[in-house]
C-alpha cells in the first residue's frame, strides 16, 4: 500500500498551471482528470497530483526543502519531461543524469522548478520502481 494518496502544489492561476502541467503530465503518462476554478487534478485512473489555489485564499508559496518526485518510465521520459518543463517556462534545477549519491543504484533523474516556484524531480528507477 502506498502511503501517499495525492500531492498538491500551490499555484496562483489554474489556467496558467494547466498550460504547464497538461503537457508535462502527458509525457509522464497521466491526464487531466478534473478541473475547477480552484484546482486541476492529474493522474492515471485516479487523481494523484493537483495544482491548487490555496484554500485559505492567501498567496501561494513553494515549500523550501520540499520537492515532488514524479515517476518516469525510462531515462528518455526523464529527458523529455525536463526538456518540456524548460520550454514551458520552468527553470533548470539539475540536468538529467545518473545520481550516484542516491541510496539505490541506477537512479536517473532531472530537476526543474515550475513557473510557480515548486520543485519537481522526474525520476526513473527510484524508490517506487
Amino acid at each position: 500500500m502506498n502511503i501517499v494518496d495525492h500531492l498538491s502544489v500551490g499555484v496562483s492561476d489554474i489556467d496558467k498551471a494547466c498550460e504547464f502541467y497538461n503537457g508535462l503530465m502527458t509525457i509522464l503518462g497521466c491526464a487531466l482528470l478534473a478541473k475547477t476554478d480552484g484546482f486541476a487534478a492529474y493522474g492515471n485512473g485516479a487523481p494523484q497530483f493537483l495544482a491548487m489555489l490555496p484554500g485559505d485564499g492567501d498567496h501561494y508559496s513553494a515549500g523550501n526543502g520540499t520537492h515532488i518526485a514524479l515517476v518516469a518510465k525510462d531515462k528518455e521520459t526523464v529527458d523529455a519531461a525536463h526538456r518540456f518543463a524548460l520550454q514551458a517556462g520552468g527553470k533548470d534545477n539539475g540536468a538529467p543524469g545518473a545520481r550516484e549519491a542516491y541510496p539505490k543504484p541506477d537512479v536517473y533523474t532531472g530537476f526543474v522548478i515550475d513557473p510557480f516556484g515548486n520543485k519537481l524531480e522526474f525520476i526513473h528507477n527510484g524508490f517506487a520502481a
